[in-house]
């Protein structure tokens, strides 16, 4: 679900929450590398429709991932994501430990969300990832469209790469069908999901022999 493997833990991510970039983003043909997605500085997110009249938006706070980025051949590109399906939050204690349950995210049977890519296209700063999401141990195909933000070196050192992006997902394509029906007539919870993605992802260096 969104950019992303699993070395995410084999990097430090410098400190303050917001550091400001002592060089301007490059073109996009110089983001070619290795990746390792900056959880502290990046948002996984969704947004769901409520009593047919508002939306609700949540986060997972507990994610990690990688990626290989290959700006002039996209499709040699790799992106992959693992998150822990426990940290959902959506500002509700409530809410939140319903989603935990089998009426949604199910999180004592399948603890972790995941994204694996089987495809990238590029046109120009516009990317489609397309690949494998896990939800309650189901897979099926997504494509997500991604904006390229830009690349920029933070004063830490870090060479770091932006996108947002966003897909829309049908949730009960992944048996997350709790509903209740409304007297007014609609649902409780819409079925249609966004899913929101923005990306803070740190280059990473190669090892010396």
């Amino acid at each position: 679900m969104g950019l992303f493997n699993r070395s995410a833990k084999k990097v430090a991510v410098a400190a303050p929450a917001a550091p400001v970039a002592t060089t301007a983003p490059s073109s996009a043909s110089d983001i070619s590398g290795e990746y390792v997605l900056d959880p502290s500085h990046s948002r996984l997110g969704f947004s769901a429709r409520h009593a047919m009249v508002t939306k609700v938006r949540g986060n997972f706070d507990e994610f990690e991932g990688t990626a290989r980025v290959d700006a002039t051949t996209p499709a040699n590109s790799k992106v992959e994501v693992t998150i822990q399906a426990a940290s959902v939050t959506t500002g509700n204690e409530q809410r939140d430990g319903h989603l935990k349950t089998p009426d949604f995210f199910d999180i004592e049977n399948h603890p972790t969300i995941t994204f694996v890519s089987t495809n990238v296209a590029r046109a120009g700063s516009e990317w489609a990832v397309t690949g494998d999401l896990t939800i309650n141990g189901v897979t099926k195909p997504v494509t997500i469209d991604f904006e390229e933000t830009g690349s920029a070196k933070d004063p830490y050192g870090n060479t770091r790469i932006g996108f947002e992006g966003s897909t829309t997902i049908d949730r009960t394509d992944w048996g997350l069908n709790f509903n209740a029906a409304l007297e007014t007539g609609g649902v409780l919870v819409s079925e249609k999901v966004k899913l929101e993605f923005d990306i803070s992802a740190i280059a990473q260096v190669p090892a010396v022999a």
